[in-house]
């Protein structure tokens, strides 16, 4: 038992304090805001309990995970990795899924339902990681270039086709970052640059289905806002007038004072945090991932090694984009495209698998001192 108290004191003394605060400081307020919803009939208790039996099991798992070298993590891959491509195929499977409009986003097992894309982010990461640090200075051959835009496209491509189009996104960008941290030569970088305008202009034409290019053009078309205002437009408009509703303090958590109520939980929970605790709120929330997308960075700049900084660039890429994404869908600045506010939306599976990315981080933080680490053998 001495011995056990001692090993978790020394992981203590060496784990990242700052970062595992931002999280639960964030998680405890989605877990405050949650109860509220459910006093004020915006949500159901049974929504509540899941999100809170997500949060203790995802911090759990993020305490297990920082234990575990990620070196360790890395090398076994190919165990977790089918596991995970196999629950993304599961949802070809129409008896096995939920399907809204054309999007196959949710597993349904027994009672339970589950979103395979958040736990493919979070494989994605390593194997990708995984695999741009092996390469090293290898990634500017064209073979291996190719191999490595195989591995980075092909999630994008079978989520695209599930009709997923904003975590297929979110996939993107990961892959993206990632690339740029692992050293892609700039005529590369430039080549691709060149290639945006005509990427574009396939994208919109023969893959956009016509649905996507009316979320876009709604946007600035005004006329087209009072069209589509009961329609398709709908969602972005009332959580619009929710979150200005708010103004620089806020309702509070009285029903009686909402003026809007649809569509707030889930993707939307910005728009309720602006119409219950106003401007200062939401100035607050911004705040709070923004420090977190920093702290982030300093971690991928302090990690021991390039498979630990690429692991933390994902982690980033992927709290970045949906924080930045998912904001400006609430203002009405971006497209909607269902991506969830880290933390903070409505999702078991998105509350697990984000703190399971802290976890990965936390072990780069704390595995820099080969006798700390757990599961260490010194050919790793």
């Amino acid at each position: 038992m001495k011995t056990v108290l001692n090993y978790l004191w020394r992981h203590f003394k060496h784990v990242d304090k700052v970062l595992p605060v931002i999280c639960l400081v964030i998680t405890a307020f989605d877990i405050f805001l949650m109860n509220m919803m459910v006093k004020t009939g915006t949500i159901d208790g049974r929504t509540a309990k899941v999100q809170l039996a997500a949060a203790v099991i995802g911090i759990v798992g993020a305490f297990i995970i920082s234990f575990i070298d990620y070196k360790f993590i890395s090398k076994y891959w190919f165990v977790y990795a089918p596991i995970a491509l196999i629950l993304q195929l599961m949802l070809f499977i129409p008896s096995l899924t939920i399907q809204v409009d054309d999007d196959m986003n949710w597993l349904k097992i027994g009672s339970f339902s589950m979103q395979p894309s958040e736990v493919l982010k979070f494989v994605f990461i390593i194997t990708l990681a995984t695999h741009i640090s092996r390469l090293g200075d290898k990634i500017n051959s064209f073979k291996h270039l190719l191999l490595v835009m195989a591995h980075g496209l092909f999630p994008v491509a079978l989520i695209m086709v599930q009709g997923d189009a904003g975590s297929a996104l979110v996939f993107l960008f990961i892959f993206l970052c990632m690339l740029f941290m692992g050293g892609l030569s700039w005529k590369y970088l430039l080549a691709g640059l060149a290639c945006v305008p005509v990427i574009g202009y396939v994208a919109w034409n023969f893959i956009m289905q016509d649905h996507h290019r009316k979320r876009f053009l709604i946007l600035f078309d005004k006329e087209m806002q009072q069209q589509e205002i009961q329609r398709d437009y709908y969602q972005q408009y009332r959580g619009t007038i929710a979150l200005g509703s708010g103004q620089l303090k806020g309702l509070g958590f009285n029903a009686e004072n909402y003026t809007e109520t649809a569509y707030l939980e889930n993707d939307y929970v910005f728009a309720y945090i602006g119409m219950t605790l106003g401007f200062i709120g939401c100035m607050a929330v911004v705040i709070a991932l923004a420090t977190l997308c920093l702290k982030l960075l300093s971690n991928a700049s302090g990690a021991p090694d390039f498979l630990g900084k690429l692991i933390c660039v994902g982690v980033f890429a992927m709290t970045f984009f949906h924080s930045v994404i998912n904001i400006g869908m609430v203002l009405s600045v971006v497209p909607v495209i269902g991506i969830p506010l880290p933390f903070l939306s409505q999702g078991g599976t998105s509350m697990m698998m984000m703190h399971f990315c802290i976890g990965l981080v936390l072990s780069v933080s704390c595995h820099r001192e080969k006798p700390k680490h757990m599961f260490y053998t010194e050919k790793d």
